[in-house]
């Protein structure tokens, strides 16, 4: 999973590199700003990351997004990853229940992102399939495993580069970059996040709260890096609020931590 450096936002993110050195071996080795954003020489030039968490529809991509085009800073949730994999399995038959052949795919996605978020696998754009209702049942199961989090998080971490990074998941704090100079629990009622999927796949309301409080518990209760808000982590509810005014409101907590040295530096 390789992040190209954009001389303008968003970047181009081509995964399959990044994944296949997932050990670490070579690239950017992060070192994240600190809190409180003191300004020395050095921090100056390290990443600022922006832990964007909490559950399924509460607004991750539309407002980490917004947020990193507001201070130049690249984009990336953590979920598309596991919904790879997922979708992925399901196309080749393999049992989400396998964990180590689970683990094995991962060096086998073959599949970008492109600046707007569409992914691709060769030619063929399968977006839209990553969010289908066989893909929203599979993918808590499928990110349980252990094996699988532990083959996905040193990619994940290769992405932190200057000048900073807003990264969406539901780890993201607790586990994947827990020293993050600023996290975000990002929450909604699950009625309006089920409104929200609804809208986005077609598929019955009712469904589909049932099938997101079910996801929510799954997430929750898993043994392997479960979701939940780190204790450092400002809670943003979105329900009933406009995009716009989530992204203000996480804008000027950056900057208040030092994210404005850097909004220029891409």
């Amino acid at each position: 999973m390789r992040l190209v450096a954009p001389v303008s936002w968003p970047p181009k993110l081509e995964l399959t590199r990044e994944l296949r050195r997932r050990h670490g071996r070579a690239g950017w080795t992060p070192s994240v700003s600190s809190a409180g954003g003191q300004a020395t020489a050095e921090r100056a030039t390290e990443p600022f990351v922006i832990a964007l968490d909490g559950p399924a529809a509460s607004g991750k991509s539309s407002v980490g997004l917004g947020t990193a085009r507001e201070l130049g800073f690249r984009y990336f949730d953590t979920g598309l990853l596991y919904r790879m994999l997922t979708w992925l399995a399901l196309e080749l038959g393999v049992n989400t229940s396998d964990a180590e052949r689970l683990a094995e795919l991962v060096d086998h996605l073959d599949i970008d992102v492109d600046p707007m978020g569409r992914v691709f696998r060769g030619q063929a754009d399968i977006t839209d399939q990553l969010q289908q209702p066989a893909v929203d049942t599979a993918v808590s199961a499928v990110s349980a495993h252990p094996q699988v989090r532990d083959a996905l998080r040193p990619a994940q971490r290769a992405l932190i580069r200057p000048p900073g990074l807003v990264m969406a998941g539901r780890d993201i704090g607790t586990v994947i970059v827990p020293e993050a100079p600023l996290k975000i629990w990002l929450s909604a009622s699950p009625e309006e996040r089920a409104r929200r999927r609804s809208r986005q796949t077609g598929g019955p309301f009712e469904r589909v709260l049932e099938g997101m409080r079910r996801r929510d518990q799954l997430d929750a209760s898993r043994d392997a890096a479960p979701m939940a808000r780190a204790f450092d982590a400002v809670l943003v509810d979105t329900t009933g609020v406009a995009p716009e005014d989530v992204i203000k409101r996480i804008v000027d907590l950056a900057r208040s931590r030092g994210a404005s040295s850097l909004k220029n530096r891409v």
